[in-house]
This record gives structure tokens, C-alpha cells and sequence, in this order.
């Protein structure tokens, strides 16, 4: 089997840091209910970068000898973004995303649309409203 390169031992490593930060519970956190009944939980959005890089090198004075394996120098990093999207809201037979950057009034529109939507079907067909 081949000897493994430095730069995969550097990758590994970061790739392994990175994981470890990021878990199911940084998108969706924990849940939160209410004293009303509703469940809240957060909703983030998870973003993460990763560079290695490296090269072999041979010193001038070691120039013209023998096949060896050569010096490496290298490095990597990452980094982790985590935005906060909104809150899940699950309660009264209904789950609703609020926002936490969009209008509120485009917000509260979208979660009317099907309220309104059953009073206009009753409308039409002439059916008492429950």
C-alpha cells in the first residue's frame, strides 16, 4: 500500500474540525414550546469553505541525490457561516416559517392565503362557513 502524502493528513484533519462544528442541531435547533402550546424552533442557514495546498521541495544542498521521499510544507483552513433564517412554529393543526428578515406583511399574507382561499370555495358553493 502507499505511503499516504502530508497534504491528505492536513485535509483529513481540517475536513474532521469542520464536521465537528456542524451538526443537525446548528440548522434546526432545539425546541422551544410555549405556554400557549406552540413548538419553536430556530432555523439557520450553514455555510462552510475549505482550502489545502502544499508542495514538495527539495533543498539546494540535497540537489542530484538519491529518489527519496521529499520536505513538504503546506497548510489548509476552513471556515463556517451560520445565518439565522427563521422559526419554525408547530401548533393548532399548523406549521408556519417566520421569517427573520422579510417583510412581515408579504409574511403574514402567505400564511392568510389558505384561510382565505376556504372562505372563498365556501362562498362559491354556498356552504355556511365552519
Amino acid at each position: 500500500m502507499p505511503e499516504q502524502h502530508p497534504i491528505e493528513n492536513l485535509m483529513k484533519t481540517a475536513m474532521e474540525s469542520i464536521k465537528g462544528m456542524i451538526d443537525v442541531n446548528t440548522i434546526v435547533g432545539d425546541p422551544v414550546e410555549t405556554p400557549d402550546g406552540n413548538v419553536i424552533m430556530p432555523v439557520s442557514r450553514v455555510s462552510c469553505g475549505f482550502a489545502a495546498g502544499g508542495a514538495d521541495y527539495l533543498p539546494e544542498a540535497r540537489r542530484g541525490g538519491a529518489a527519496e521521499m521529499l520536505p513538504f510544507g503546506g497548510g489548509s483552513g476552513g471556515g463556517v457561516s451560520v445565518q439565522p433564517v427563521g422559526f419554525l412554529v408547530v401548533g393548532h393543526d399548523q406549521v408556519r416559517l417566520l421569517p427573520v428578515d422579510v417583510n412581515p406583511v408579504f409574511d403574514r399574507l402567505i400564511d392568510m392565503a389558505p384561510t382565505l382561499m376556504e372562505k372563498i370555495r365556501h362562498v362559491i358553493q354556498g356552504e355556511p362557513e365552519d
